[in-house]
Formats: C-alpha cells, structure tokens, sequence
C-alpha cells in the first residue's frame, strides 16, 4: 500500500492529490481547534517554515472524533488556522481517524508502531506520522510529542530529500 492512492479531499472540498507529495517528507497530523493541544500548530507551522525548501510539508488532518474539538466548518476551521496560527501548510476535509468510519489513509498510517512498539487507534489530536519521501511511513508519534522535540526533529532531518 502506499499513503499516496487514498483519495482525500482538501478543506475546501476539492481533491486533494497526495501523489504530489511524493518525493517529500510528510509529517501527517491529525488536528483539532478547540484541544489543549491546539498550540502545536505553532511548532507545525515552524517545522513548515524550517523545512519546505527542503522537501519537507506538514499535513493537517482535522478530525471531530476527540471530545468533539474540532465542530467547525471548512471555513470556520480554515479562519482558524490562518488567523490564530498563520497556518501555511496544506489542511484536508475533516475525517474519521477511528473507528468503522477511519479514512483509508489513517487506515495504513495506524498500522505504524509508535517508540514504545504499540501500532493501533489513535489516542487523542495531534498524533504525528513521519512519511519518507518514498511514501514509507517511518516513525509515529504520540499527541504529547511536540513538533520541536528531539526525537521528532532527529527523524525529519534523518529523511529530507534534500
């Protein structure tokens, strides 16, 4: 299987091709606007900055399905993002993450085993996945792992294209 082949939508509703993606890192995350968490758009979106001249994209996933934190519209979201985080990286269609409903991407990504050898559902927003420029997906990290941390900067760099 291959990240690239599961049709996803961008926010706005168009077709979103992730086969444009092939040849870059992708760290894949699945985001929510009203979380604890939500202030690590702002270590994505510097991670974005960083890195996107070296083949480098972060992918906001946003997804409702976590104590119902993202209720908004593609618009409300959208306004969200560029407004509170100055978000430049590319955001997807609200989707399912778990359950019988999972879009087929996190299908495959939810097979990849975090540091600690667990693979499976995703616990709560902003769990990451690190996706090689050849579409492998190569390290998984958990939402409390923050876009700046050792770990995750250490296996970005490790798979930059350039």
């Amino acid at each position: 299987m291959s990240i690239y082949t599961h049709p996803i939508a961008t926010l706005e509703g168009k077709p979103f091709d992730l086969e444009g993606l092939k040849g870059k890192a992708v760290l894949v995350v699945n985001v929510a606007s009203k979380c604890g968490l939500t202030p690590q758009y702002t270590g994505l979106e510097e991670l974005q900055k960083t890195y996107a001249d070296r083949g480098f994209t972060v992918l906001g996933v946003p997804c409702n399905q976590f104590g119902g934190q993202e209720p908004g519209t593609a618009e409300e979201i959208s306004t969200f993002c560029s407004t509170n985080y100055g978000v430049t990286f590319p955001i997807t269609e609200k989707v399912d993450v778990n359950g019988q409903k999972r879009h087929p991407l996190y299908g495959e990504l939810t097979t990849k085993p975090d540091a600690a050898g667990e693979a499976g559902d995703i616990q709560w927003n902003f769990e990451k996945f690190l996706v090689s420029p050849a579409g492998d997906v190569v390290a998984r990290f958990r939402p409390t792992v923050t876009p700046d941390a050792e770990e995750l900067v250490g296996a970005l760099e490790a798979v930059l294209p350039s």
